[in-house]
């Protein structure tokens, strides 16, 4: 079984990419199936049981949803091998841009779009950089030197990276898309001993463990403070 995993910020198209990519998959006659990750609700799994996709959604709540990704990873594996797939795709939630829940060994693919902004490739850190493949989504919205310059900024951040279009109402790239994640050869029996290619955010305060209350009496832990030049007269 082939392993992908699929981040993105919010709203930046990764189902709707996954969707149209599995459609040119299929036509190759191989199972594939895709685990959902998200933090409070997502009703995405209906998407694809629609598809005839085989599909499981898990939802972090409370917790990172990267961390949780993390401690499922081994548990999704099985299921698929179990269910006989050849490609499982993981999609996680729209991450906040520290977050990367990349595997090394793991093909990877970063989603985001044209409208976020021209200075987001430099703001999203190692789910962008340590990307393998990055596809960009809703070209069709801006202008061609728009498009040009966005994928500019994108390389700069990431220059190892294959970098493509896909849209994902039409399906244009797609095809492409089907033609680079899938490799005959990558077999994935277990994640166990394998290691993230970036580390998570390193954080463990009071408000990690539920303080809600505002102030420095009430922190502790790790704890970073700006700098500010303020008068401690």
């Amino acid at each position: 079984m082939n392993l992908v995993t699929v981040s993105g910020p919010p709203s930046s198209g990764k189902t709707s990419v996954i969707l149209k990519t599995i459609e040119a998959i299929k036509k190759r006659q191989l199972k594939v199936g895709v685990v959902k990750f998200d933090c409070l609700y997502t009703d995405d799994d209906i998407l694809y049981e629609k598809a005839g996709i085989p599909v499981k959604k898990g939802l972090s709540g409370s917790l990172c949803p990267d961390h949780y990704f993390a401690s499922n990873i081994e548990e999704v594996v099985r299921w698929g091998n179990k269910e006989g797939l050849d490609l499982l795709i993981t999609e996680s939630a729209g991450l906040c841009n520290r977050c990367s829940p990349y595997i090394k060994g793991i093909k990877s693919i970063c989603v985001i779009d044209n409208l976020s902004g021209i200075n987001t490739p430099k703001k999203i850190g190692p789910m962008l950089k340590t990307a393998d493949i990055i596809v960009i989504t809703k070209g069709d919205i801006v202008s061609q030197a728009e498009r040009e310059v966005f994928a500019s900024r994108v390389n700069s951040v990431n220059p190892q990276a294959v970098i493509m279009g896909v849209n994902g109402l039409t399906g244009q790239g797609a095809y492409e898309l089907s033609t680079l994640i899938y490799d005959k050869n990558s077999k994935v029996e277990s994640v166990k001993g394998k290691e993230l290619k970036f580390p998570m955010p390193s954080a463990m305060c009071s408000y990690c463990l539920g303080e809600t209350r505002i102030g420095e009496e009430y922190q502790m832990g790790n704890v970073r403070k700006m700098d500010i030049g303020e008068d401690n007269d």
